[in-house]
C-alpha cells in the first residue's frame, strides 16, 4: 500500500490497477456508453414533430417524451454512489447499459404515447448512472498524472453527444424514420456491454452500506420538481400556472430540508466533507455555467437557422457539426499537451475567452448571415468548450479522497444537466417574450401613410397591391425583425452569464499548493 502525501505529489499508481490492454478496452467501452447516453439528450428533439403525428399526440403530450427522460435521470443520478457500493460497480454499469439498450429498442417499436413515455422513464433511470460511473472509472484506472488526458477524452464524449445529436437525429428523421433515433443505440449498446463485461474488474458489493432514505427522497423531490419547473414552465406560461407554483414550493422546501438533514444526520445521503473541498465546489459552479452555454446555444441555433435563415433540418445539422470538430480537436490538445504543463486555471480562462468571442460573433448575426460567420463562431465556441471542460472535470476530484469519486462524479453530471435545463428554459422564455414585445414596439413605428410606398418597394412598383396584402407583408416583416432582435438579445444574455464564470476560476486551489491533511489520498 502506497500513500500520497498531502503535499500534492501525484499518485504513482491508479486506484484500480488493470493491465494496459484491459485499460484500453475499458476506456473504449466506457466512452462508447458515454456517447450513447449523451447523444440521447438531444437526438430525439428534432424528431418530436414526426413522433407527434405518428402517435396522434398533442404538442404538450409529446413533450413528455423528453421531460420523462430528463426528470428521472436528474432524480436518480445522485443515487449512483450508493448503488455502485451496494451492488458492485461492474454489475451496476453493465446492467445499466443493458437496460438502456433494451429500452431504446422498446422506444423504437412503441405504438402509443403511453408506451414510449414508460420506456423513456426506464431509459432515463438507466442513463442516470452511466455518466458518473464512466467518469469515476476513467479516473480510477489512470494514475493522477494521466487523469487530465483521461478527463479530456471523457469530456469529449460528454460534450460531443449533445452537439452532434441534432445533426444525427435530423439526418435519420429526414432519410429514414423517427424510430431510428432510438434504434441506432442497439449496435452501440451491444458493443459497450461486451467491452464492459470483459474489462471491468468485479468488485464485492457492500451489503452493509447504509442508505439514508430520508435524505434521498428530500433531494429527489427537490431536484425532480425543479427539473419539472424548468422543463414545463415555458409551456404552462410559468407562474400563471398553479402546477408551476406547486412544483416550485416543493422544490424549494425539499432542497432546504435536505440541506438541514445533511448537516444534522449521523450518516447523510451525501457526505458533507465533499463540500469542504474547494476545487470540487468550484467545479460544480463552473460546470453549471458551462451547461448553460452548451445547450442553451444549441437550443437557439436550430430554430434560428431554420425559421430565419431558411435552412433545412439537414443543412442546419451540418452547419452545427463544426462545433463538434472544435471540441474534439481541442480536447485532444488540452489532454495530451497542455494539462500537466500549464496551470489548468489559465486553460479554463482561455476557454471561456474563446466562448465569449464566439458569443460576441453571434450577437452580430443578421437575417442574411454568411455561412462563414455561422461556421467560425461554431468552431471557436467548440475550441472554448474543449478548453473548459477537460480541466474542470480533472480538477473536480484532484484533491478529493478517491472513495468519494463516484458521488462527486454524479453531482458533477447533475449540475451540468441542471445548468443545461436552466439555460434552455431561460432563453426560451426570453425568446418568446422578446418576440412579442419587439413586435409590439416595431409596430408602433410603422406609419400607415407609408403603406403605399412600402407596397411599391415590395411589389417592385406594383401599386395594384391590395391593402390586406400590404398589411400581411408588413406583419411578416415586423415579426421577422422582432424574432431576430429576440435571438440576438438571448445571445447577449448567454454572453453575460459566461462573464460571471471568469472570476470563479480563481477559486481553484493553485496547483502544487499545500493540501490539508484531510485531503491526503491513500491508495
Amino acid at each position: 500500500m502506497s500513500t500520497a502525501v498531502a503535499s500534492g505529489t501525484p499518485l504513482s499508481q491508479p486506484a484500480l490497477v488493470v493491465s494496459p490492454a484491459r485499460r484500453k478496452l475499458l476506456t473504449f467501452s466506457a466512452m462508447v456508453a458515454t456517447v450513447m447516453q449523451t447523444l440521447d439528450m438531444t437526438i430525439a428533439n428534432v424528431a418530436l414533430p414526426h413522433m407527434q403525428g405518428s402517435l396522434a399526440a398533442t404538442q404538450d403530450q409529446i413533450a413528455w417524451v423528453l421531460t420523462s427522460y430528463i426528470v428521472v435521470s436528474a432524480v436518480l443520478m445522485p443515487l449512483t454512489g450508493f448503488l455502485s457500493a451496494r451492488f458492485g460497480r461492474k454489475q451496476l454499469f453493465v446492467g445499466a447499459v443493458v437496460l438502456f439498450t433494451l429500452t431504446s429498442l422498446l422506444c423504437g417499436i412503441a405504438h402509443t404515447l403511453e408506451e414510449i413515455v414508460l420506456y423513456r422513464i426506464l431509459q432515463g433511470a438507466a442513463g442516470a448512472v452511466i455518466i458518473p460511473l464512466s467518469q469515476s472509472i476513467m479516473l480510477d484506472i489512470n494514475p493522477q498524472e494521466k487523469q487530465g488526458q483521461a478527463m479530456a477524452l471523457w469530456g469529449a464524449g460528454v460534450t460531443l453527444g449533445p452537439i452532434l445529436g441534432p445533426t444525427i437525429g435530423g439526418w435519420l428523421t429526414e432519410y429514414y424514420d423517427w424510430r431510428w433515433v432510438f434504434l441506432i443505440n442497439l449496435p452501440i449498446g451491444i458493443i459497450a456491454v461486451a467491452g464492459l463485461a470483459a474489462a471491468i474488474p468485479r468488485t464485492e458489493p457492500d451489503r452493509k452500506r447504509d442508505f439514508d432514505a430520508t435524505g434521498f427522497f428530500l433531494l429527489a423531490a427537490g431536484i425532480g420538481c425543479m427539473q419539472l419547473v424548468l422543463d414545463r414552465g415555458e409551456t404552462l406560461d410559468w407562474y400563471e400556472s398553479g402546477e408551476i407554483w406547486i412544483e416550485t414550493i416543493i422544490a424549494g422546501l425539499g432542497l432546504y430540508l435536505f440541506t438541514v438533514h445533511t448537516l444534522t444526520a449521523r450518516n447523510p445521503f451525501l457526505p458533507p466533507r465533499m463540500f469542504r473541498d474547494r476545487n470540487f465546489v468550484t467545479s460544480l459552479l463552473l460546470v453549471f455555467i458551462a451547461g448553460v452555454v452548451i445547450l442553451s446555444t444549441m437550443a437557439l441555433l436550430p430554430p434560428f437557422l431554420q425559421h430565419l435563415g431558411g435552412y433545412t433540418a439537414l443543412d442546419t445539422g451540418l452547419l452545427l457539426a463544426p462545433r463538434g470538430i472544435g471540441v474534439m480537436t481541442t480536447m485532444i490538445i488540452v489532454g495530451r499537451v497542455l494539462l500537466g504543463r500549464v496551470d489548468p486555471r489559465w486553460i479554463v480562462l482561455a476557454g471561456f475567452g474563446f466562448v465569449l468571442v464566439s458569443l460576441w460573433g453571434m450577437t452580430r448575426f443578421t437575417l442574411h448571415t454568411p455561412v462563414f460567420d455561422l461556421v467560425w463562431t461554431g468552431v471557436v465556441q467548440g475550441i472554448g468548450l474543449g478548453c473548459v471542460f477537460a480541466p474542470i472535470a480533472s480538477l473536480t476530484t484532484s484533491t478529493m479522497d478517491p472513495s468519494l469519486r463516484t458521488e462527486a462524479a454524479s453531482l458533477f453530471s447533475l449540475l451540468r444537466n441542471l445548468g443545461s435545463s436552466f439555460g434552455v428554459s431561460v432563453v426560451a422564455a426570453q425568446l418568446t417574450r422578446g418576440i412579442s414585445v419587439n413586435a409590439a414596439e416595431l409596430g408602433t413605428h410603422l406609419q400607415t401613410e407609408r403603406a403605399a410606398d412600402l407596397a411599391r418597394e415590395l411589389g417592385n412598383g406594383a401599386t395594384w397591391m391590395e391593402p390586406d396584402t400590404v398589411a400581411a407583408l408588413l406583419d411578416a416583416g415586423v415579426l421577422q425583425e422582432a424574432a431576430l432582435i429576440a435571438y440576438l438579445n438571448d445571445f447577449r444574455l448567454i454572453f453575460v452569464a459566461t462573464l460571471f464564470a471568469l472570476p470563479l476560476v480563481f477559486l481553484y486551489r493553485k496547483p502544487g499548493q499545500q493540501l490539508p491533511a484531510s485531503h491526503a489520498a491513500i491508495d
